[in-house]
């Protein structure tokens, strides 16, 4: 079998009807961009059939993976876990609801391709376009102003569900990020950048979901984890 160049990883947490359109768009998606491709189901302890579904898809189409979790791992353990295990190349991952308009995965991928260690995509740099409420919008520039702000990033949107990966670079980096739900995202960038690694950000195309699983309580914690990357980064150097 040729080497994998693309891994692709759908996070999914009880989100089987996203799911079930999810595969077939990430399949023809990624066939126009490599014929050595690979669909990576990180299933993180769903309960509504999630698992069931993915499964019966790979059981059609090998390229689909399965890797399940009977205990609830959180957002940012299940991709890490995902990445170590994935055997393309290039590895990225987007939220399983499609928020980001997927035909920016092209885009993504050709970042990687060109020497870029990381790519991400951005809703707060000029040129994207963003549907969702004021109060979200609000919310996510005092997030990530704050982000750059205490921890020197460079970077605009930390927490679009919308990256890609140098497997090779990334590899040894993943053991450093402690976070296990949704400021995985943000420290993984941070420390990168920190690494002195390349991470290229560009605009895209989003629209807020049917629903959200950030809940207020998350807010707070990832306020409360910008604080203790800083103290880690900065202060006690761990």
């Amino acid at each position: 079998m040729d080497e994998i160049e693309i891994s692709a990883v759908l996070p999914v947490y009880n989100d089987r009807e996203a799911l079930s359109r999810a595969i077939p768009r990430s399949i023809e998606v990624l066939e126009r961009i490599s014929e050595r491709i690979e669909l990576i189901v990180a299933e993180d302890g769903s309960t509504d059939g999630s698992a069931e579904l993915a499964n019966a898809a790979g059981l059609n189409d090998p390229r689909i993976r399965l890797l399940h979790s009977d205990e609830r791992l959180g957002r940012g353990r299940a991709l890490q876990r995902a990445i170590q295990a994935s055997r393309g190349t290039v590895v990225c991952y987007y939220d399983v609801d499609l928020a980001t308009d997927i035909e920016h995965l092209p885009e993504l991928v050709g970042a990687i391709r060109e020497g870029a260690a990381l790519a991400t995509g951005s809703r707060l740099m000029t040129g994207s376009s963003v549907r969702r409420t004021g109060e979200r919008e609000i919310a996510s520039r005092g997030y990530n102003f704050l982000v750059r702000q205490c921890l020197g990033s460079q970077i605009h949107d930390h927490q679009c569900g919308f990256k890609a990966f140098d497997r090779a670079l990334v590899l040894p980096l993943l053991p450093t990020v402690q976070a296990a739900h949704w400021f995985w995202d943000t420290e993984l960038l941070v420390r990168a950048q920190k690494a002195g690694l390349r991470v290229h950000e560009f605009p895209v195309r989003w629209k807020a979901g049917k629903g959200t699983t950030v809940r207020v309580k998350d807010v707070f914690e990832m306020g409360s984890s910008i604080f203790k990357l800083w103290w880690q980064l900065y202060v006690s150097k761990d």
